[in-house]
């Protein structure tokens, strides 16, 4: 049975990430550990009385982003808002700020905390695409993500996020699945401060990006002239329409 939410749109500031020499780190475990550990009132504490947590029955991990882990279905909630619902498309979700031009799907979260949450319900990431020599696909769980959202009638609808990417080489849903890669950190010089790299935008990814959280574990262009994929079309909800996103390992 579907669960009833009630969405809000707030949004968070723009977060922009440097693209330079990448360093892949693990600082999450500790972090996972800990959020699995704790129980729905330890994120509450400390969040502002006047921001309504509209699932109260799950974790939520930051008082500041929509996030929440249901830990006894091992599932992620992830709060967002239409970016884009026809066009061409690199990213099928990026944080808020950051790739709305090209992702359907806007997050009110970071893509570490997505990441981080992903390891409090026990996927540990693989490793992202690469190109030097030669292309080699990204690896890691295969994550199943389901949309959720209000239509105009009021009823709450969800369906496969595949549902919402038309394939450019047939003109059919897209087939693939995601797979939980992991990003990567950069480490700046000057400061030493990490930049977890899909902040910058690569949340859930279309196009193949070494920086991306998901990725498509197939051969996928950047290039504006051949990508694979775009928003489909008429199966969208309008721009601006609430959402939420579920991902789980796939079974």
């Amino acid at each position: 049975m579907p669960m009833r939410s009630t969405f809000l749109a707030t949004r968070l500031p723009p977060r922009r990430v440097t693209n330079r020499a990448l360093i892949r780190v693990a600082p999450f475990i500790a972090a996972a550990a800990t959020l699995a550990a704790l129980g729905t009132a330890d994120f509450a504490a400390g969040a502002d009385p006047a921001v309504s947590d509209r699932h109260p029955e799950l974790k939520r991990l930051s008082p500041q982003e929509d996030v929440w882990i249901d830990a006894k279905a091992k599932r992620v909630v992830v709060g967002g808002v239409i970016a884009i619902d026809k066009g061409p498309i690199e990213f099928f979700a990026c944080p808020q700020g950051t790739k709305e031009h090209e992702s359907i799907v806007a997050t009110r979260s970071t893509a570490r905390l997505v990441h981080t949450a992903l390891l409090a319900i026990g996927l540990v990431p693989g490793k992202p695409v690469s190109f030097d020599p030669d292309y080699v696909a990204a690896t890691g769980p295969v994550i199943r993500v389901t949309m959720r959202w209000q239509d105009k009638a009021g009823g709450v609808q969800e369906l496969p996020a595949q549902e919402w990417v038309r394939d450019t080489r047939n003109g059919q849903q897209m087939q693939e699945n995601w797979v939980f890669a992991g990003s990567v950190f950069w480490t700046d010089p000057s400061d030493g401060k990490e930049y977890y790299q899909a902040d910058g935008g690569d949340l859930i990814c279309l196009s193949n990006f070494p920086t991306a959280m998901l990725d498509l574990p197939i051969e996928s262009s950047q290039s504006n002239e051949a990508l694979l994929f775009d928003a489909f079309e008429g199966r969208i909800p309008p721009s601006g329409t609430a959402v939420e996103m579920i991902l789980e390992a796939a079974r």
